[in-house]
């Protein structure tokens, strides 16, 4: 009779695990499936939709096989990655952030644009306080003196690598790119017949701009590959026509 109730408990946590449904974890749209692939359960929808949504972002024969992700089991739509660290795959996946513990993606990578802003702010204005608070009181012990310039320095290189790093983010978002993209671009299978200088899921300055800021993360916003025809477009160099009638926004 006990074993019995063992095997019924037993039973009833794998039904559990395996109905959890797609789940964000740290701000970005990570999907998160256990159990088998006849069980598993995606809110509003099931796994034939899911997948015909999927096969939706991509060209048309496109094999399922090629989107799958080995360690998720789960059809990867484009722009996702799998994250080794956090065991999960993750949309508009950007980069592994040790010092934050998480992935940046869709749902923060905006949050971390404005952490690395008041980062740089705060560095910046401490080291204005820094230089104030020695030309004001320049010691006679000159030990003191060396500690705050000795600090001074260390916040110095603190300084230009977030500026640096706030720049490099600055252009990911006009270019509506991440981190990923732009250094793993010729092993991306749909990116890798794109010139360089193309920007496949650029909408323009402005809209990219309103997309990274207030657009919602959400499984039903996916973004599909553009077209031959839309590339064309997005490869054609800029005119003062196109600046005037708003192209490039």
């Amino acid at each position: 009779m006990r074993d019995l109730n063992e095997k019924n408990s037993l039973y009833r946590r794998s039904s559990m695990l395996s109905k959890q449904p797609a789940s964000s974890k740290s701000g970005s749209f990570v999907i998160t499936v256990e159990g088998s692939q006849s069980e598993r359960n995606i809110p509003g929808s099931n796994v034939t939709s899911w997948t015909k949504l999927v096969l939706d972002m991509y060209p048309p024969g496109t094999s399922i096989r090629n989107l799958k992700c080995s360690y998720c089991n789960v059809e990867q739509p484009p722009r996702a990655k799998h994250c080794h660290d956090c065991d999960k795959c993750v949309l508009q996946f950007d980069h592994h952030c040790v010092w934050l513990g998480t992935c940046i993606g869709r749902g923060n990578h905006c949050r971390f644009w404005w952490y690395i802003f008041e980062e740089t702010a705060l560095c910046l204005w401490t080291g204005i306080l820094y230089i104030t608070c020695l030309k004001a009181n320049i010691s006679r012990v000159w030990w003191k003196d060396a500690i705050m310039i000795l600090l001074l320095v260390t916040l110095s290189i603190a300084l230009i690598f977030l500026l640096l790093l706030l720049i490099f983010h600055s252009y990911l978002i006009l270019t509506y790119q991440t981190t990923y993209e732009l250094v793993r671009r010729r092993r991306i299978p749909y990116l890798r017949g794109i010139p360089e200088r193309v920007y496949p899921f650029s909408k323009g300055v402005c809209r990219n701009l309103y997309d990274f800021c207030f657009a919602r993360s959400s499984i039903y916003s996916l973004e599909r590959l553009p077209t031959a025809m839309e590339l064309e477009e997005k490869s054609r160099p800029y005119t003062c026509l196109d600046f005037l009638t708003g192209r490039c926004c």
